[in-house]
């Protein structure tokens, strides 16, 4: 098989949760035991480094990646969604995994995974470990696709585990209240290991910290030992930059950090970041300079895209974020009220939104017409060219019920050229509702 031909046995033979949602999760570790097991155990041949956590985990995974590869550790990269190519999945050093090992592993597996009948996600899990063994990374960053507990990363055993934050996502799931999908996300905490909370949510600070205790194991919160200081956006050449001041209980000076990701909601995932580095210096050698020059070039580093992503600078301006949640919404009306503070954009906010089938977007849009911008805003309704993408007239109705109202294009594409053209030179589009919608714009 070519590297087409095995993407399409694996998406038409193996339920995806990306493609058709819950009916893909599998509720135990079992597959993914039988498949390390098959593997010689590969996840048992690296360190590594766990992450968790409703938002931010991605952020988080990619900063962590660039520091330790601008140190000069050889480091693997393990997250999903991907935007445009399976292999984006799977990285070293920020180079995608090469065709030919996934068609390699596949054909030479393919008989003994159909006997274990994994999901999606279960047999790229096996790849990707199995991928950072035989290249003899020096670590691997290893992103939990959903929840934590019983999520098929979580049978590794890290140096450190991270949970960036908790908010309300996958409910059918992990639960219908903060404390229970935060007990799911805390399944990765082990004993003796330490474990890095991005942010200390009082609903559910507890539930951490209990299993801490229980499991006698180091817990450090990000946002108190990597105090937030002030942040300035630069504005005069609309570069893509943001600037925060952070610092930490053991230092007497603000240390500065210029980072290329501008979302305000990355001050939280720097804490996460830095206190995890701090947590590990005795793993790693890591000066300070090879922090700033990483964090000042993640993207460049590590391939991330689609968080707070400027797509065209002016003419008109055109953003887009994959915050799909509530406290992902939350985030970018936060991003979209600094936009117009800061006078880069002015006049109307033209919105290219598309969602998936098991989202609530009623909730959503209940949120986005509480915020002038959003309230008085033009939508361009549009489906994301997935399997779950939510009918246009489904999303548009709910809007409609919220008071908001706009046009249903046929595709994420035909949605951004026509707000491109409506909107005037200074005013703002922004693109997301969904991790596929921006998919299909960066």
């Amino acid at each position: 098989m070519n590297y087409k031909q095995t993407l399409d046995y694996l998406y038409a033979r193996l339920p995806m949760y990306q493609r058709i949602g819950a009916a893909a999760y599998k509720a135990d570790l079992n597959n993914t035991l039988a498949i390390c097991k098959l593997l010689k155990n590969p996840e048992a041949k690296f360190k590594s480094i766990h992450i968790a956590g409703t938002n931010g985990k991605g952020s988080t995974s990619h900063m962590l990646a660039a520091v330790l590869q601008q140190a000069g550790y050889k480091t693997g990269l393990y997250t999903s969604p991907h935007l445009k190519d399976f292999r984006e999945r799977i990285k070293i050093n920020g180079k995608d995994i090469p065709e030919k090992y996934i068609t390699s592993f596949v054909e030479k597996h393919t008989t003994d995974f159909e006997k274990i009948e994994p999901s999606f996600f279960e047999w790229t899990v096996g790849l990707a470990f199995k991928y950072f063994a035989d290249e003899k990374v020096d670590v691997a960053i290893i992103e939990v696709g959903l929840g934590g507990r019983l999520d098929s990363t979580n049978v590794i055993k890290p140096l450190a585990s991270i949970i960036t934050n908790i908010s309300f996502d996958h409910t059918n799931l992990l639960g219908n209240t903060l404390q229970k999908i935060a007990k799911e996300k805390a399944g990765i905490i082990k004993p003796g290991i330490p474990v890095i909370i991005g942010q200390y949510q009082a609903k559910v600070a507890k539930v951490f910290i209990n299993k801490a205790i229980k499991y006698k194991t180091q817990i450090r919160f990000g946002d108190g030992n990597f105090q937030h200081q002030k942040e300035v956006y630069s504005t005069k050449k609309m570069l893509n930059k943001h600037f925060y001041i952070s610092y930490t209980s053991d230092k007497a000076k603000p240390v500065s950090y210029e980072v290329d990701l501008p979302g305000t909601y990355q001050k939280y995932n720097i804490g996460a970041a830095l206190t995890t580095l701090d947590t590990l210096k005795k793993d790693f050698k890591i000066s300070e300079r090879d922090i700033k020059k990483a964090l000042k070039n993640v993207k460049k580093i590590t391939g991330l895209h689609g968080r707070w992503e400027i797509l065209n600078k002016k003419n008109p301006r055109v953003i887009c974020d994959t915050g799909h949640n509530k406290d992902g919404i939350k985030q970018v009306i936060d991003c979209i009220d600094r936009e117009f503070d800061s006078e880069i954009v002015k006049g109307k906010l033209h919105v290219v939104f598309g969602a998936v089938s098991d989202k609530d977007v009623s909730e959503i849009f209940s949120l986005l017409k509480t915020n002038k911008h959003f309230a008085s805003a033009r939508y361009y309704f549009c489906k994301p060219n997935i399997p779950r993408g939510m009918d246009t007239t489904t999303l548009s109705k709910a809007a409609i019920k919220q008071g908001l109202d706009g046009d249903v294009y046929s595709s994420v594409k035909e949605a951004l050229k026509a707000a491109k053209k409506t909107a005037k030179s200074k005013e703002l589009v922004f693109v997301g509702g969904s991790t596929f919608t921006v998919a299909e714009v960066v």
